[in-house]
Order: C-alpha cells, then sequence, then structure tokens
C-alpha cells in the first residue's frame, strides 16, 4: 500500500510541471491577442529602458570609449565622491527641488480641480470641446512654447512689454530675472500638461457609483459636498499612486524646457542636473562623472517611490505595489 502510496506520489510530482505548462500555453493560446497587443510597449521598454541599464557600470570607471567597458579602469565611488565634494552640487541640488517642489505643489493639484470642474459639466458637446482645448497643449513641443513665451515676454519685441510701453510703463525682464524664472516654468508646466493631467482623472470619476451620488443627494449635499465627500474619496487610491510616481520624478525637472529658457543672467537659478549632466557629459565627454550623476538622481527617485510608497500602505492605501 505505501509503495502504491509513494507510485501516485511521483506521478503527480511529474505531472504537476507539464500541467502548469498547459495551462500556461493554453492561456497564451486564449489571449494572443491581448499579448501581441502589448508586445510593442514591452519591447520598447525591453530595448530602450532595461538594455541600457548595463551602462551605468561606467559610473565606477574611468570610462574610455576606446578601451570600451569591459577594459576601463575602475575608481570605485571616486566620481560620485568628486560630486558631492563639487560646489556645484548644493546649487544644482537647490534649482532642481526648488523646480520639482512648486511643480508638486502647483501642478500637481491642479489636474484634479479641472477634472472636478469638467465632470460638472452636464453638456456633452460644450463638455467634449473643453476638453479638446486643454488637452491640446500637451502636443506642443518645448521649442514652440518657449517661441511664445519669446514673442510675449521679450524686453525688446515681446508683446506684453509693447502694451506696458503703450500704457506709459516701464518695461520689465520677464526672462532676465533670477526672481521669475523658477514662476515662469511652473506656469509653462501647468499650460502645458494640466489638461492632459486630467484624463486619469476623469476615468476614474466615471468608475464612481452613481448611487453614491443619489444618497448625497438625498442628504441635501450640494455640488461642491458631493466633490468633497464623494468623488475625491473614491479617487483618493488614483490620486496616491499617482503621487508617489510623482515623488520618483523628483529630480527630473525636463531637460529641453530649461535648455531652451536658460540664459546667462538666469544661470545661477536655471542650472539643473539635467543641464549640469548635458554639459559634462555630452559637451565635455565626461561620460563616468555624468553617468554617476544621472544614477545618483535615479537612487533618489528609487528611494522616494519606495519610502513614499510604505507610508501610503501604513494609512491603509493600496499603494504602487
Amino acid at each position: 500500500m505505501a509503495a502504491q502510496s509513494e507510485l501516485h506520489l511521483g506521478n503527480l510530482a511529474e505531472t504537476a510541471p507539464q500541467s502548469r505548462w498547459k495551462h500556461v500555453m493554453h492561456g497564451l493560446r486564449r489571449d494572443k491577442f491581448l499579448y501581441l497587443l502589448i508586445t510593442p510597449g514591452l519591447l520598447f521598454f525591453l530595448i530602450f529602458k532595461y538594455v541600457p541599464m548595463w551602462g551605468v557600470v561606467i559610473a565606477f570607471q574611468d570610462y574610455s570609449p576606446y578601451m570600451g567597458v569591459t577594459g576601463s579602469e575602475w575608481v570605485g565611488f571616486d566620481h560620485f565622491i568628486r560630486f558631492f565634494s563639487n560646489q556645484d552640487f548644493y546649487l544644482l541640488f537647490r534649482n532642481t527641488m526648488a523646480i520639482s517642489l512648486l511643480n508638486l505643489m502647483f501642478f500637481f493639484p491642479l489636474p484634479i480641480l479641472l477634472s472636478l470642474l469638467l465632470n460638472e459639466l452636464r453638456n456633452e458637446v460644450y463638455k467634449k470641446w473643453i476638453q479638446s482645448i486643454v488637452y491640446m497643449p500637451h502636443f506642443l513641443s518645448w521649442v514652440i512654447i518657449a517661441g511664445i513665451t519669446f514673442l510675449l515676454l521679450s524686453q525688446s519685441s515681446g508683446i506684453i512689454n509693447k502694451m506696458l510701453v503703450s500704457l506709459g510703463a516701464a518695461k520689465y525682464d520677464f526672462l532676465t530675472n533670477e526672481n521669475n524664472f523658477w514662476v515662469l516654468l511652473t506656469i509653462q508646466n501647468v499650460w502645458k500638461e494640466a489638461g492632459w493631467g486630467t484624463i486619469i482623472f476623469l476615468a476614474a470619476i466615471a468608475g464612481v457609483d452613481p448611487g453614491l451620488y443619489e444618497a448625497a443627494k438625498m442628504d441635501g449635499a450640494g455640488r461642491v459636498r458631493q466633490a468633497w465627500h464623494v468623488t475625491l474619496p473614491a479617487i483618493r487610491s488614483v490620486i496616491v499612486v499617482l503621487f508617489i510616481l510623482k515623488l520618483g520624478h523628483i529630480m527630473d525637472v525636463g531637460f529641453e524646457q530649461v535648455f531652451l529658457m536658460m540664459n546667462g543672467a538666469v544661470s545661477n537659478v536655471a542650472d539643473v542636473f539635467e543641464t549640469y549632466v548635458y554639459r559634462l557629459g555630452i559637451q565635455q565627454g565626461q561620460f563616468s562623472f555624468s553617468t554617476a550623476v544621472g544614477l545618483f538622481k535615479s537612487v533618489v527617485g528609487f528611494i522616494l517611490v519606495i519610502a513614499a510608497n510604505k507610508l501610503a500602505k501604513r494609512f491603509g492605501e493600496e499603494g504602487v505595489y
């Protein structure tokens, strides 16, 4: 009897991997079009995100293009020590964090508020028109937006300064004043991306149970109270996830925007990690040092995501994972 039991268990052990493999193959055949649909996205991340990761090893080398990765000399953390001891580190960190925090405080909440306002529109035709208008700036490149900004705010030929002169006021240096630079970047970000950011929030609002609104109406809640007590709590998990992901990019302020708006008069407040990496890595060929700077940014973003996710879970939210 014991021999038969051992033989039966042995057969089960042999057939278990086969049954799992059959189950996987059945799922692949059943959902083959769904897997085919996500293939381009998977290939994109594999080729442009994961495969290049091996290149971070040059941050720990004195990399030479002629010697290659395998032939370059290993220097350990020398580039990181040089970066942290550099007098430019504080300046870069201050500028990057200031721009990111301004975007976090003013840009992140605006798509939520705009989504709530769009959700209150009852005329569907009018609502679609408004959505199309606020989405449109997202498709403009930063080159075009920088050009529009110069046409509006240039001290010599800007439209706004010409209006000030016609009204008898003095010209104002919008683009060459250090006090305006961070605010100007924030306004550009809001104008360009606030409308596009409403897409996810509007999708989340569309999934809210209409019965909750009916119950709130019966309790005497108006539109504002319904938005505060029904809509916002219903999409809170989406807000938390997007906030955590936003923290992961807090060290990324956007190279193109800063580079195009930067000039000699505001370089003290405009120089950020991206422009620093471009100047040292691309223009001066210090590949290992610039890679170390980029790796530092990535590590900071990774730590912030992990910490924010744990904090969200502690407060009862789902988090990213």
